[in-house]
């Protein structure tokens, strides 16, 4: 909002209305300015795409770690749960 609100207040409705017209002219002018601006500058130039090199798999990875460390092999695969053999407590009646 504006630092001096007290302009709005105590006005004709003309008065209003060339406020309007005044900001509605500037802000025609700076956009006139904006894209002259930017017709004078120079284009960019085309990125060129970055050449990436093969990245490893995860099946890649997990093979290698399963040669240099044979003690942990399979460690990636999650464990089943086992089921104890004790039944579990009946749901209480309602």
């Amino acid at each position: 909002m504006t630092s001096h609100p007290w302009i709005l207040f105590n006005k004709t409705p003309e008065q209003l209305r060339r406020l309007g017209a005044q900001g509605g002219r500037a802000y025609g002018r700076n956009q006139r300015a904006r894209h002259a601006r930017t017709a004078l500058m120079p284009t960019p130039l085309q990125a060129v795409p970055l050449c990436t090199a093969p990245q490893q798999t995860a099946a890649e990875a997990v093979a290698l770690l399963d040669a240099q460390f044979p003690w942990l092999r399979g460690a990636e695969k999650r464990a089943r749960r086992i089921r104890s053999a004790a039944p579990s407590r009946p749901s209480p009646r309602r």
